[in-house]
């Protein structure tokens, strides 16, 4: 992604705010670090300390209920963040919305190497849980996924490489007695799975739908209607 200093960029599930500082101090963007699960406060005690300050801000928000203007950001990143809502078909459309035509979204994240349809292999299985990791595909998936909206041109799609390898060396620091993820991913070794990276950029001949917040109605009393009155 192309990031130039003073653009305005969306940081999504941005959890802690490390990507947000990273964004920061690397290319001299202005980051709105935004989550819905870490305190906002929290992050700008962590943003201060940091020193960047000036061009971090911290938003607690839900990713489906963001508090922004339409277009008001250069670029939207997300960092291990979509797999909770990304999928969700009509996501895109609402997302899409807070970029400027012309201005792209990224993510990279937890992911398969292939889609996997059938019966998971036996090293996977005792970590594999229902409500969480059936959410986790593979960069052709994604590819797809964005592609047929027609809302942006997907310009990557793609697996990281050595991906299960950053992904353990981070398992090792944050959560080293976490044995069943570490044992999965060192017995699996990049077989399935790694770390996918997306960016499509948004085109600007596309008109995005404007989500439903509300129906408006009016009540009108009127009697109910009996049987006797149907004859």
């Amino acid at each position: 992604m192309d990031l130039k200093p003073g653009m305005r960029v969306l940081d999504l599930g941005c959890g802690r705010a490390m990507s947000s500082v990273f964004l920061r101090r690397e290319f001299g963007v202005e980051v709105w670090a935004t989550d819905l699960w870490f305190n906002a406060s929290e992050n700008l005690q962590r943003i201060r300390d940091a020193g960047v300050v000036d061009g971090v801000f911290p938003i607690h928000a839900d990713a489906r209920s963001l508090p922004f203007a339409t277009e008001f950001f250069d670029a939207i990143v997300s960092i291990d963040s979509l797999i909770y809502y990304g999928t969700d078909d009509h996501y895109l459309n609402y997302l899409a919305r807070f970029v400027k035509p012309g201005g792209r979204i990224g993510m990279a994240q937890v992911g398969l190497t292939h889609e996997m349809e059938d019966v998971l292999p036996e090293h996977l299985r005792a970590w594999w849980t229902e409500e969480q990791l059936w959410s986790f595909h593979s960069a052709a998936w994604w590819r797809r996924h964005w592609g047929r909206t027609g809302i942006v041109e997907v310009e990557e799609a793609d697996m990281l490489s050595d991906g299960w390898r950053h992904w353990l060396d981070w398992l090792r620091v944050v959560a080293p007695d976490n044995a069943t993820e570490v044992g999965v991913l060192e017995a699996d070794a990049g077989g399935h799975l790694g770390y996918v990276r997306v960016v499509g950029r948004r085109r600007g001949e596309v008109q995005l739908q404007e989500p439903i917040l509300s129906v408006p109605a009016q009540y009108v009393k009127k009697p109910l209607l009996r049987g006797s009155e149907l004859d």
